[in-house]
């Protein structure tokens, strides 16, 4: 088992900014989603983030050292879970933040797998430990972190079940699927399915998988293919996916998925805001940081 968990959130949010006409959310609600970081929109009690909630998943699960990406702009993130760059104590909770650059003649970051390189170059003891890898837009269940925890594989993803998704059909179609062998081993990563094609990536449940962007890594091995990640020819980023698959044409039979049926809450867009406020309303009424693990 291992302590630490990356979280993604260096991200430009570009789809949360987009203009949407919405009779659901307050001034300042659009206000927050067009400014802020999406896993700093205040859409739980009292209106904190929703990166709390994560966060205390985070905690049940068993994690301990917190590793939160940035963006150069972030210093809200410092007003809610420390002022200082690393170790600061939030609820038991041990957080650092490593911030991701944007390259020069670049506006946008560069994608995911920048993010993370440029964060273990920053805390390169993660090089040589295990480490679990979260968007911060998500949440995830406490199980689903502690699985990726606990697995005694060396590197792993959250492979969900695509028919528990709670959202829209047209946006499910357009989530990448995992295809795995008999043992759940990561053969390939399939980007914009075609329905032709989605039984042949069907695992021995019967099941299309997809993720979510909840990964385990060893340090050591992801390292290089972290370094020489190519940029995605039409999105033009370096991203974890791409990162994952180089590493297991390298070093076959090392990533397993970890099936899980359950719906992930998304905070992409302001779309989505209503509907995360509600689910934590139902499932998440009161936080209480002093619950035991």
């Amino acid at each position: 088992m291992h302590d630490n968990l990356v979280i993604l959130a260096g991200g430009a949010s570009s789809r949360m900014k987009k203009e949407a006409v919405l009779d659901n959310l307050s001034a300042e609600e659009i206000a927050q989603a067009n400014e802020r970081s999406k896993g700093l929109i205040g859409v739980g009690a009292s209106g904190r983030p929703l990166l709390d909630y994560l966060l205390w998943n985070a905690k049940k699960a068993g994690y301990k050292n917190i590793y939160i990406i940035i963006g150069e702009k972030g210093e809200l993130f410092k007003e809610f879970y420390g002022s200082q760059i690393k170790n600061n104590d939030f609820h038991g909770l041990n957080i650092s933040f490593a911030v991701q650059y944007i390259p020069e003649g670049r506006v946008k970051p560069f994608g995911t797998a920048d993010a993370l390189f440029q964060a273990v170059e920053q805390y390169p003891e993660l090089n040589s430990q295990f480490y679990s890898v979260c968007n911060s837009d998500n949440l995830y269940s406490a199980a689903a972190l502690r699985a990726l925890r606990e697995t005694e594989s060396p590197n792993a993803f959250i492979s969900y079940d695509r028919d528990a998704m709670e959202f829209p059909q047209e946006r499910i179609s357009r989530f990448a699927i995992a295809k795995l062998d008999e043992n759940n081993q990561l053969l390939d990563i399939l980007e914009k399915p075609s329905e032709d094609v989605l039984e042949q990536y069907k695992d021995s449940e019967g099941k299309i998988r997809v993720s979510m962007n909840a990964f385990k890594f060893k340090g050591k091995t992801l390292y290089t293919h972290l370094k020489n990640c190519p940029v995605h020819p039409e999105r033009d980023e370096k991203e974890l996916p791409t990162v994952l698959l180089n590493s297991v044409k390298e070093n076959p039979n090392t990533t397993v998925g970890i099936p899980f049926s359950e719906h992930v809450p998304d905070l992409t867009a302001k779309e989505d805001i209503a509907d995360v406020k509600a689910y934590l309303a139902k499932y998440y009424p009161d936080l209480n940081w002093n619950t035991k693990n």
